[in-house]
């Protein structure tokens, strides 16, 4: 019996011994060996040469040459009229009638070429007296304003750095109402940031912000601080420049505009090469055709742009065009609305004598303009 007992004590020994040694190196081989874990979890398998889905090589490709831009100027703030206490007076001494202090804001750009051209919104660098951008790897430099284009709202600066990356340019023509767009700027001064929606409308116009209007409408985010940032499409080109927000609460409501790249490297390119940009211009004031307004005419459809006003001496006055004429037709082409004809005859080069077809008491004539040069307005 006493044999038995050891035999018996010595396998439980041996056996409890082979049990801690599989729990400690191999705990998974046992029912039990979980550790007291509560829930089962999975685990992604790496995936063989780091790359998942999603859009970081379009943010990766882009955002390095999308910058940060912070101004500041002086202003002026009334004295405050405690000051015109004696008793103040006493304390503080003689006050001035006003003091200055500087205002800051800050903004988005993107890097449009090596050279160090940085296109931008004209309202993010408006009235600074002095302009710092910042680059995604931490360098910053000052900027000089090359020239700005108030009626566009686009802006070019000039920074002296080196080993820049400048963004490709995409075709705005191309994408169409449900491509993925990623907006990329500095909101609200957090820092570089990618938000992702889509293209929501197109030839977005009429909407009282720029004089002339061609936006991209998109719901990706874009809050202050994006304005002059970039938008991108899939592959990381350069689609438009995030401008503007439908906000009443000054946050994202998922209703932003952008500036074609089209119609920026229009303006950019101008303001490169001259400073300035120059558009051609005929001296009329325009509205669209009303169904209203289509009936009192007897016009069939809406097409074409109402002549509101005329400026004496101007283009158009000269060449016979009067208010109420009705144009449906410039250098042969369709007019469509008021805005697509201002827009196509900022395109026409001054100098230039355009055929232009009108309606007059319902006879069609036409008219030869010699189109002028748009004079500078400044936008408040």
């Amino acid at each position: 019996m006493r044999r038995l007992w050891l035999i018996f004590a010595q396998t439980a020994t041996i056996s409890l011994a082979i049990l801690f040694v599989v729990s400690t190196l191999k705990s998974n081989l046992l029912p039990f060996g979980r550790h007291g874990s509560i829930a089962t979890i999975r685990e992604a398998v790496e995936v063989k040469g780091g790359k998942m889905s999603g859009f970081s090589n379009a943010a990766a490709k882009a955002m390095p040459s999308v910058v940060n831009i912070f101004t500041s100027h002086e202003v002026r703030v009334p004295r405050n009229p405690l000051m015109d206490d004696p008793f103040f007076r006493r304390f503080f001494g003689e006050p001035g009638r006003s003091e200055t202090r500087r205002s800051f804001s800050l903004g988005s750009g993107v890097i449009v070429s090596p050279e160090g051209f940085i296109l931008t919104n004209r309202h993010v660098i408006e009235a600074a007296d002095e302009i710092e951008v910042a680059l995604s790897d931490g360098r910053k430099s000052l900027a000089k304003v090359v020239g700005s284009d108030p009626e566009t709202d686009l802006a070019v600066l000039k920074v002296d750095f080196k080993n820049l990356t400048p963004i490709t340019f995409g075709q705005s023509e191309s994408i169409k109402v449900g491509d993925i767009v990623l907006a990329i700027g500095n909101p609200f001064g957090v820092g570089e940031t990618v938000t992702m929606g889509i293209v929501s409308a197109l030839g977005r116009n009429h909407l009282g912000i720029n004089t002339y209007e061609n936006f991209i409408q998109t719901d990706a985010p874009i809050n202050p601080g994006n304005s002059g940032g970039a938008l991108v499409d899939s592959g990381g080109n350069l689609v438009g420049i995030n401008t503007a927000i439908y906000s009443q609460s000054g946050g994202s409501l998922g209703i932003g505009f952008a500036i074609p790249v089209s119609l920026a490297k229009n303006v950019m390119e101008q303001i490169m090469e001259k400073g300035s940009v120059t558009r051609g211009w005929i001296g009329v004031e325009v509205q669209d055709i009303s169904p209203e307004l289509a009936d009192s005419f007897r016009l069939s459809d809406t097409r074409g742009a109402l002549i509101a006003g005329v400026f004496r001496g101007g283009p158009a006055y000269s060449a016979g065009m009067r208010p109420g004429d009705i144009l449906i037709q410039l250098e042969g082409s369709r007019v469509d609305d008021a805005s697509s004809m201002l827009n196509d005859i900022a395109e026409l080069e001054p100098g230039k004598v355009a055929r232009m077809t009108i309606l007059r008491g319902g006879k069609k004539m036409e008219l030869k303009v010699t189109v002028g040069k748009r004079p500078n307005i400044r936008r408040h």
